[in-house]
C-alpha cells in the first residue's frame, strides 16, 4: 500500500494537475480547491517545491518576468501524475471501506437524528 501523502503536498500537486503554475497561483488554487481547509503560507510553498522537485514529482516549466519581478512555473512531471493518481486511489479505497463499515453498522440512536427506528 502507498504510503499517505500529506495533505500540502496533496493539495500543491492537485493544483499543477491541468497546468502549469507559479508560487501564488500554486497557493490561491490549493486554497480554492481545497474550500479553505488548506492555506500555505510562502515558505511552507517554496520549501515543498524544492522537495517535490528533488522527489522528481514536479519540474520548471518556465521563467518570466512581470512587473521586474522573475516568476518561476512548475508543472507535473510523469512521476507527479502517478503519485498523485497513488494518493486518489488511496483515498478512494479508504473511503470505500469505512463506507462499507459504516453501512454494516447496526442502527443506533444518532445523537443528531434521535432514536433509530425500524
Amino acid at each position: 500500500m502507498a504510503k499517505a501523502m500529506r495533505e500540502p503536498t496533496f493539495w500543491i500537486l492537485t493544483a499543477l494537475a491541468q497546468q502549469a503554475r507559479h508560487g501564488y497561483g500554486i497557493m490561491q488554487a490549493a486554497a480554492a480547491l481545497s474550500e479553505g481547509r488548506v492555506t500555505l503560507q510562502a515558505g511552507t510553498l517554496y520549501a515543498a517545491l524544492d522537495r517535490l522537485h528533488a522527489e522528481g514529482l514536479i519540474e520548471v516549466d518556465h521563467d518570466e518576468k512581470v512587473d521586474g519581478r522573475d516568476r518561476r512555473y512548475y508543472r507535473l512531471t510523469v512521476g507527479g501524475v502517478a503519485a498523485l493518481n497513488a494518493e486518489v486511489d488511496r483515498l478512494a479505497q479508504n473511503a470505500r471501506t469505512a463506507g462499507r463499515q459504516l453501512a454494516a453498522r447496526a442502527p443506533q440512536a444518532r445523537p443528531d437524528l434521535g432514536p433509530a427506528t425500524a
